[in-house]
């Protein structure tokens, strides 16, 4: 029994020891003893204070003799707290009430007071000698209802003031039986020299107005942790909707990078004054370099930068924090279980100290026979390879620290990393570096309103990054297309210091953006309309990655439910929830497709997938709020049609879709039209985010005079020529690539039965012939070529006359040639054509050659926001493939 302070409460309380049930400390067993300790003649406080040493005694011997967990010790202080605190809030509150009345709301209800825990309070990580930082908060102003007659009343802000006191008084007061708690209130709006108790809208003003960025840290960990009644009435989720817009902002926030390097260099400071001439108070392991509070920092600093728009991130436990922000791809997994691994050996560590004499202290010990103690409670046989694991972890946990927040750059590059302080450059003295084109950009902004607007920080943030830029122009790294798209980009943007602080803390996104605007020119109008994508150049893995649709989804059902868990998941917050995973996932395309990483065909598929993905997500959401729905899982389904149902979508491409359905409940004709009605809107309505998509539904049957959605039957009849209406032969072109997008297994399979009815159908070769070239010469007709120019997709010779040969071929051979059938896109339907003998040797390889080559020409002139015609003779090879093919199909 080597610690003293186990000592002590052995000589002091040995009688009252078996007053706490047996096993590790929980509340009800605490409450339990409390109650037990107040029949025993202890006063309220007492009592508190008596439980408070069975609870250590029960934990040192756990956590030293028995190893329990970490989690053990921290849950059982943190309920300790919750259950002291609640047993004080009952007591003020009556002690109040009798002298002066309850507090009343407007409403004439009793006004709220929460105990607002922070940090490892609010958190549930309490130390066993941790202080508890409170801040309260009251949800009415008003007054009390007085006694006899209403006299003694009280303003709520008095009444709350007076039971903070009281509280005080039980919980952090030293008796002979010492505290239960220190209680400290710094962290309220105004420090101490603000009120003890806040209302709720005085938080909400100050929080708005005064917050700094590193309250939004403490806040972060913030739980109403008292009284209990308030919690389980729910009373107290009034203070959510005050707390996370100030905590999680809307767009990703790189200016709190600064804010914490401000803050960990005082806590630094202050760790250095304290040990100067006391070597020994350095190795601190909480504050000291590589102590938990960098831990701490690390993981808080992803959250707050991260959360607004991952609300799967807000969590407040350290631990599971590093594991979400692992699962987020925030972090290499490997990182996060070596820092929780620190963290867990850490806090073990701090709670040894601790026991030692119940100090609140995070400082190793200099006594050896201490230091052997706590190395053999940690399974160690001597001090020495106790103070290498020790060593190991802070290292760790410095260097990763310091690579967030730069601090190994600091020492090596000050010039070039966002996290030094380099001295800021003279825009004049800037534009003397700088090539021509971008030099007359930039001097613009010598007079420009936004940049003389700029607060003196955002400016030296500004300027610094235009040197970094003309630095790596003239090192050759980017080119000057790229410098003035970012001008162009950047300009509208001033406002939002957040994208200065990003660029400039991660200057690896700052080149990889250079190069993507300097690689075409539609990305930089793509990052105007969405701005907040190019956190996505962070990801160094992406660029070698491909969509991958099950994490897509899985990540956005993640989000919703963090969102749920917050009562934030309105209407309004879901779509912009999907519109930022959708832009951003674009953006990754993109980025991929412009750095030459993946082809067109490539980028066509994953971003049908990405359609496809989006269309699923949507439909479940928008099923599971309708208000008529009559069935837990729709049967409904949607038909892809055009470039969706071939697997050819590009950026911004419109959805050609029909909607059907096989229900046979009376109410599902109206359901379902609610259905399709809600999911359009969230698909196509622009909300501060954008859109998603614009819906075309004129191939449904009957096109735009038919109804939004049909029965399957329905659909079916029309397609297969049952009944009096039918669909045209130009709809039997569309069904060639006609694509089940999602719904039940068995409209799949029968839709799939549909089509290949349809395709297969016996057909007079001469008069589908007609009716095809008159359909192109109609489609010809309406999109004229000037001149002698030739457009890649609609002159004679362009990708639409290969793609009706297709079609020709598709409807009038797939009866005799089942490997025509399959939707497999134009390309591979052109090889299969001449493989089974249609075409003449050469006439499908040479025009499927030629195909892949226009959508290329295509693709790169939409890229570059260029005209897709050329002038003879460039392209004159492909065109004269595919005119061989229309001679060769059509004669």
């Amino acid at each position: 029994m080597h610690s003293r302070f186990l000592q002590r409460l052995h000589r002091r309380y040995e009688s009252q020891l078996p007053l706490l049930p047996a096993g590790a400390p929980e509340r009800a067993g605490m409450r339990q003893a409390l109650a037990a300790l107040q029949a025993q003649g202890l006063a309220c406080g007492a009592a508190l204070r008596v439980l408070r040493q069975l609870v250590l005694e029960r934990l040192i011997t756990l956590d030293c003799d028995q190893q329990a967990p970490l989690a053990v010790v921290t849950r059982a202080v943190t309920e300790l707290a919750e259950l002291a605190l609640d047993a004080a809030c009952t007591q003020a509150f009556a002690e109040l009430d009798a002298r002066h009345g309850a507090p009343l709301a407007p409403n004439g209800g009793r006004a709220q007071m929460w105990v607002v825990g922070m940090g490892k309070l609010g958190a549930r990580e309490l130390n066993v000698s941790s202080d508890i930082d409170l801040i309260y908060v009251y949800d009415h102003d008003g007054e009390s209802a007085g006694i006899e007659q209403g006299r003694n009343r009280l303003s709520n802000h008095e009444y709350f003031a007076k039971a903070v006191k009281i509280i005080y008084g039980l919980i952090g007061e030293t008796t002979e039986h010492g505290l239960v708690f220190r209680v400290d209130l710094a962290l309220r709006p105004h420090g101490n020299s603000g009120p003890s108790a806040v209302s709720l809208g005085a938080l909400e003003d100050y929080l708005q107005a005064q917050g700094r960025e590193w309250e939004r840290f403490a806040w972060l960990k913030s739980r109403v942790v008292a009284p209990r009644a308030a919690i389980e009435n729910r009373s107290a989720q009034a203070l959510r909707g005050v707390v996370l817009p100030f905590v999680f902002r809307r767009y990703l926030d790189y200016n709190v990078f600064d804010a914490l390097r401000i803050l960990h260099r005082q806590i630094r400071e202050h760790a250095a004054k304290r040990s100067a001439g006391h070597p020994e108070r350095a190795n601190d392991v909480k504050l000291s370099r590589g102590g938990i509070r960098e831990i701490e920092f690390t993981v808080q600093l992803l959250q707050v930068v991260r959360g607004g728009q991952f609300p799967e991130l807000r969590t407040r436990p350290t631990q599971d924090a590093l594991k979400r922000v692992a699962h987020a791809g925030l972090m290499p997994q490997a990182t996060a279980d070596a820092l929780s691994r620190a963290y867990e050996f850490l806090r073990r560590v701090e709670h040894r100290i601790q026991y030692l004499d119940d100090q609140q202290t995070h400082v190793l010990p200099t006594r050896d026979d201490d230091l052997a103690w706590i190395a053999h409670t940690l399974g160690y046989a001597s001090v020495c390879p106790f103070l290498s694991d020790l060593d190991m972890h802070r290292e760790l946990v410095a260097q990763e620290f310091d690579t967030l927040l730069g601090g190994a750059d600091e020492r090596t590059c000050r010039g070039c990393h966002g996290g030094a302080k380099a001295a800021t450059p003279e825009l004049e003295d800037l534009l003397a570096q700088m090539p021509e084109r971008f030099r007359e950009r930039i001097r613009q902004w010598q007079e420009h309103p936004r940049v003389l607007a700029l607060r003196d920080e955002a400016r030296a943030r500004l300027l610094r990054l235009l040197e970094r830029t003309a630095q790596w122009l003239a090192q050759g790294t980017v080119v000057e297309d790229g410098a003035v798209r970012l001008a162009d980009w950047i300009e509208p943007l001033l406002r939002r210091e957040s994208y200065l602080a990003l660029l400039l803390e991660r200057p690896q996104v700052h080149e990889r953006l250079l190069r993507l605007l300097g690689a075409a020119r539609w990305p930089a109008r793509y990052l105007v309309q969405h701005p907040g994508v190019i956190d996505e150049l962070a990801n160094d893995s992406m660029l070698a990655e491909r969509f991958a649709p099950a994490e897509f989804e899985q990540e956005l059902e993640q989000r919703r439910s963090a969102l749920a868990r917050t009562k934030e998941d309105d209407d309004e917050t879901l779509l912009n929830l999907l519109r930022r995973a959708h832009h951003a996932e674009v953006f990754r395309t993109l980025a991929r497709d412009v750095e030459g990483r993946i082809t067109v065909e490539q980028v066509a598929d994953d971003l049908s997938a990405l359609a496809d993905s989006v269309l699923r997500v949507t439909v479940r959401w928008c099923w599971q709020r309708l208000k008529n729905r009559h069935r837990e899982e729709p049967l409904f389904a949607i038909i892809g049609y055009g470039k969706l149902g071939g697997k050819e979508l590009g950026y911004g491409s419109d959805l050609d879709i029909v909607f059907v359905y096989e229900d046979a409940d009376e109410r599902a004709p109206e359901a379902y039209a609610a259905l399709v009605r809600k999911l359009i809107n969230w698909l196509s309505v622009k909300t501060g985010e954008g859109d998603l998509f614009e819906i075309d539904t004129a191939l449904r049957p009957n096109g735009n005079s038919g109804l939004l959605v049909t029965s399957f039957e329905a659909y079916a009849n029309y397609q297969q020529q049952r009944g009096s209406n039918t669909a045209w032969t130009w709809e039997h072109q569309a069904m060639t690539r006609a694509r089940f997008v999602l719904g039940e297994d068995t409209l799949r399979a029968r839709f799939d039965a549909v089509r290949e009815a349809v395709i297969t159908a016996p057909r007079d070769a001469g008069a589908l012939r007609g009716e095809i070239v008159a359909m192109r010469d109609k489609v010809r007709a309406a999109r004229p070529v000037k001149g002698d120019r030739f457009d890649v997709k609609h002159s004679a010779g362009g990708m639409v006359d290969a793609e009706f040969a297709v079609q020709f071929l598709v409807l009038s051979q797939s009866r005799q040639h089942p490997e025509l059938r399959p939707n497999v896109g134009n390309i591979a339907l052109l090889q299969r054509a001449e493989a089974c003998g249609l075409l003449a040797r050469g006439i499908g390889e040479a025009a499927a050659r030629a195909y892949r080559e226009l959508r290329r020409v295509q693709h790169r002139a939409r890229l570059n926001e260029e005209p897709t015609q050329v002038s003879p003779p460039a392209l004159q090879a492909e065109r004269d493939a595919v005119l061989a093919l229309w001679a060769a199909v059509f004669g």
